[in-house]
């Protein structure tokens, strides 16, 4: 009896040191906790990944850098909630592209185009509205698909802009915060120029109206883009 009680506690000698990595873990992670002050956690509403990195395609880590990239202080996140029409939640397939909108609407904010984007029963959304005094919102995170760019919605980051009048061209203020916007969203993803669209560039719509009424104004922006990066 003694010599087989001994060769069973051989058997689950291994246990021991398992343990104690295990206990020595939940205390390490408690301690973490209490040391971190309350707020300084690391904000992060991105889904976490299907598969591991490994696994993962070239445009899904794309998209997965997506959602590991921080936003600058100077955009405002308001995003719409999960549950309204606009807002489907499903995730880009891909980073290819940034499409450039205009609200169609003269004279109206981006926060009020945000809130329309928020009411029930709307169908379209944005990734980012740029207001007439310059002011960016954020409706909806970088990775998921806007409702805004038809079959490159699937592809691409779309931005609305706000314009006081039916000619749809910006103002100085607006214009410049969506140079700004267009060279971050291309650094972001390593994009070049011609990677920036406009809604006609896809479906031949007439938006932006004014860049594509005038072509050489659309052709400066993507310089000032370029000179921004």
């Amino acid at each position: 009896m003694v010599i087989r009680w001994r060769s069973r506690r051989a058997r689950y000698r291994w246990l021991t040191p398992v343990l104690a990595m295990v206990v020595l873990g939940l205390l390490t992670a408690g301690a973490l906790s209490l040391l971190l002050p309350p707020g300084d956690e690391p904000e992060s509403d991105a889904p976490p990944p299907e598969k591991p990195a490994f696994f993962l395609s070239a445009a899904e880590k794309r998209v997965e850098k997506l959602k590991n990239t921080a936003i600058p202080d100077w955009i405002s996140r308001e995003y719409i909630p999960t549950l309204v029409t606009a807002r489907s939640g499903d995730l880009l397939a891909d980073y290819a592209g940034v499409v450039v909108h205009y609200v169609g609407n003269p004279g109206t904010t981006a926060a009020g185009n945000r809130n329309y984007f928020a009411t029930p029963g709307t169908e379209v959304c944005s990734h980012f509205i740029v207001g007439l005094e310059g002011e960016i919102i954020q409706c909806i995170p970088l990775w998921e698909r806007s409702v805004a760019s038809n079959h490159r919605n699937r592809d691409t980051v779309s931005i609305e802009v706000c314009h006081p009048d039916d000619s749809g061209e910006f103002t100085p203020a607006t214009y410049a915060a969506l140079v700004k916007l267009t060279a971050w969203l291309c650094d972001v993803g390593a994009l070049e120029e011609q990677q920036v669209i406009r809604h006609y560039d896809v479906t031949g719509k007439e938006c932006p109206r004014y860049y594509v009424e005038n072509r050489e104004a659309w052709e400066q922006f993507l310089a000032d883009v370029a000179s921004a990066r």
